[in-house]
């Protein structure tokens, strides 16, 4: 980490060659207005050789951070080896080993029993997979999905997000899916599932058995809202009751983000299929999964399927991945630097309570709801010029979101936490000293 991280560089024009030769439907550069050259673990550096802390982690692809070391050099030695790269659905001695190492190290420590689909390389492909086996299974169509909801950005994954923006650019009717209030949504001591349920028994609501229920156990794009263990309990019981298959998307809330490899795990609830990609991929390189119990892998030979579902540098990198999760190891570490992150964060809240609503979020996904959802911006902007990479969360915006990669240095994690807390002073008590202090350099 070099001694100017923290101060602020202003580039003129940084991004003209984007500007005027890619499309406009661009977003995170026009957040982040520089160019990015280098990427090690926890930083990026740009072209002026300014460093930044990295709290957004590749939207959570980049779990083990920039050029992983350990990862690197398992793809390297497969390069060099004339290693196959590109092959469909077919047989690879990379897509062999990735098989056994999810089975032996992910699944049979859990006692979980899923086949494994390649439907590929998105999150997006993953959900509507999971959606195409769900109905070819029940014979049925519709999908209950949740308010705030976020599966992706194809049409079918796209029926069953929440946020308007993101729907109204589809072009069409989306349909096939009902949404539902979420686990708070109708305040704390709402029970959602109730509404499900009895909508379920009542012949008279309009409420067709649907084919599948889809939810997140933590909403990464709704705002940071948690679904209780108690809340997923009850849902599972209704699905199981009603023959409704459940579907938890763990594209983004998945290896590890939470503290366990699956979000769901300390829920005692066991999905009928579930959806993974971002950081499954273990070096940022697209790949997803869907996970599906063996009794209801109904696939006919082709019936789904995508070029690049045989991304082999991908299975070399999620295999050598997958070493982290031979042990305890990096799990508690997530729980060392998840407590870290909440302290900071409640006293955050506690400290400009008449500011922000309160801090959300588990693991290493975290961050503050502000009252005024313009705020969560701001702080994201003075954040960036100081040096940290961060993000916004949340139906209006209104949340700032911590994600750094999980194996994030802890003088790097702190010290992002320091500029936070310089950022929050100069957003709502102007410039403090420290803040001036970085500034002059």
């Amino acid at each position: 980490m070099t001694e100017w991280i923290g101060k602020a560089t202003t580039v003129k024009e940084p991004l003209t060659v984007f500007n005027r030769l890619e499309s406009e439907v661009r977003s995170y550069c026009r957040s982040f207005e520089t160019v990015f050259v280098k990427g090690s673990n926890a930083l990026l550096q740009d072209r002026n050789e300014k460093e930044y802390i990295d709290f957004f982690a590749g939207a959570g692809a980049l779990n083990y951070g920039h050029n992983n070391p350990q990862i690197r050099s398992k793809l390297i030695d497969y390069l060099l080896e004339d290693g196959i790269t590109h092959s469909l659905d077919m047989a690879t001695d990379a897509k062999e080993a990735f098989l056994l190492r999810f089975q032996e190290t992910i699944l049979e420590p859990r006692g979980l029993d899923y086949k494994v689909m390649f439907p590929g390389p998105t999150g997006t492909n993953s959900v509507e997979s999971a959606f195409k086996i769900a109905r070819k299974v029940t014979g049925r169509t519709n999908i209950v999905c949740f308010t705030n909801a976020f599966h992706g950005m194809s049409l079918g994954s796209l029926s069953a997000t929440g946020n308007a923006f993101k729907r109204g650019g589809a072009g069409v009717q989306l349909s096939g899916t009902t949404f539902l209030p979420y686990d708070g949504y109708l305040g704390p001591l709402v029970d959602t599932t109730a509404l499900l349920e009895k909508l379920l028994q009542d012949p008279g609501s309009g409420l067709d058995t649907p084919a599948a229920v889809i939810v997140e156990t933590l909403q990464g794009e709704g705002g940071l809202s948690a679904a209780s263990g108690k809340w997923l309990r009850s849902l599972e019981r209704i699905c199981r009751e009603h023959g409704i298959l459940l579907i938890i998307d763990d594209v983004q809330m998945g290896c590890g983000r939470t503290g366990t490899f699956f979000s769901f795990e300390s829920t005692g609830i066991t999905p009928d299929i579930v959806c993974l990609s971002k950081s499954i991929g273990g070096y940022g390189l697209p790949m997803a999964l869907t996970l599906i119990k063996p009794e209801h892998d109904l696939w006919q030979p082709g019936e789904h399927n995508g070029t690049f579902r045989g991304n082999n540098l991908a299975f070399v990198a999620a295999s050598a991945a997958l070493r982290y999760w031979e042990d305890d190891s990096l799990a508690g570490q997530i729980r060392d630097r998840s407590e870290i992150i909440a302290d900071f964060l409640r006293r955050m809240a506690s400290r400009y309570s008449d500011r922000i609503a309160e801090s959300r979020g588990k693991g290493m996904i975290q961050g503050l709801a502000f009252h005024k959802p313009e705020d969560a911006s701001r702080l994201c902007k003075l954040m960036f010029e100081r040096g940290v990479i961060m993000e916004t969360s949340g139906p209006r915006d209104e949340v700032a979101k911590l994600m750094p990669p999980l194996t994030i240095e802890d003088s790097l994690l702190k010290k992002g936490l320091q500029l936070l807390e310089a950022a929050l002073s100069d957003l709502y008590e102007g410039i403090s000293p420290r803040a001036a202090l970085q500034a002059k350099g």
